[in-house]
């Protein structure tokens, strides 16, 4: 009698952590290994600060941030080996990355209207990933998807991240690098609505000592691990 190989049961992967611990690259790889979607929220939000900026808003004013919050259409492809993300129809992937987006997106983020539309559009991409998906960012595990399958932090010391990072950045000063991390991380952690912050129930992992494959092959064997007791 033959066997029946049954696909492998869906799965909704929350990877939260601060910048320079590996969340993009360990969660791509992850989700292009299991053949699961991938979402970057964090593009979200730069593209939704790249769109402010773009318009000319007061970003140091809530309520004008708050009262445009729902004006771009941001779409995001969520295949992980050629994610995409647009505002407007515009290919925005390369001009979110800047130093301005990049140095602004805290306090844009910060703002409960965009928050509450972006973690709305994050709900309905993850809910829409029929094989399931792999959702990276800094309040998945706690606020975007509190009921995720499986939900994973992973951290790395300030050294290393700002190591990582200027990595990224073409030659970039590890020093003061340092510097922008931690200042983003305060930011982040101490905002009122969806900080950054560590779910109870999440796997910590600490990546300071960890090659990028070691990472990787780590997570997989935790979905694999859930996804087979499903």
């Amino acid at each position: 009698m033959e066997t029946v190989e049954t696909a492998p049961a869906s799965v909704i992967v929350a990877i939260d952590g601060p910048s320079g611990t590996g969340k993009s690259s360990t969660s791509k790889a992850v989700a292009a290994q299991l053949g699961l979607s991938y979402l970057d929220t964090g593009a979200q939000y730069r593209a939704i600060t790249w769109w402010m900026v773009h318009n000319g808003i007061e970003l140091t004013d809530p309520t004008a941030i708050a009262a445009v919050a729902g004006k771009p259409e941001i779409i995001s492809g969520t295949d992980p080996l050629a994610p995409t993300i647009t505002v407007d129809g515009t290919d925005v992937a390369g001009p979110i990355r800047t130093t301005e987006v990049t140095s602004k997106v805290s306090a844009v983020s910060a703002v409960p209207e965009v928050r509450a539309r972006i973690t709305e559009l994050q709900r309905t991409i993850a809910a829409s990933a029929e094989k399931g998906i792999v959702v990276e960012g800094r309040d998945i595990g706690t606020t975007v998807l509190p009921d995720a399958d499986l939900k994973i932090f992973l951290t790395a010391s300030p050294e290393a991240r700002a190591a990582r990072r200027s990595g990224e950045l073409k030659g970039a000063d590890v020093a003061a690098t340092r510097e922008a991390l931690i200042k983003r991380d305060t930011a982040d952690s101490s905002r009122k609505t969806s900080p950054l912050a560590k779910a109870g129930d999440a796997v910590e992992v600490d990546t300071t000592e960890l090659t990028l494959q070691q990472v990787i092959e780590c997570v997989v064997t935790l979905v694999e691990e859930k996804r087979a007791a499903k």
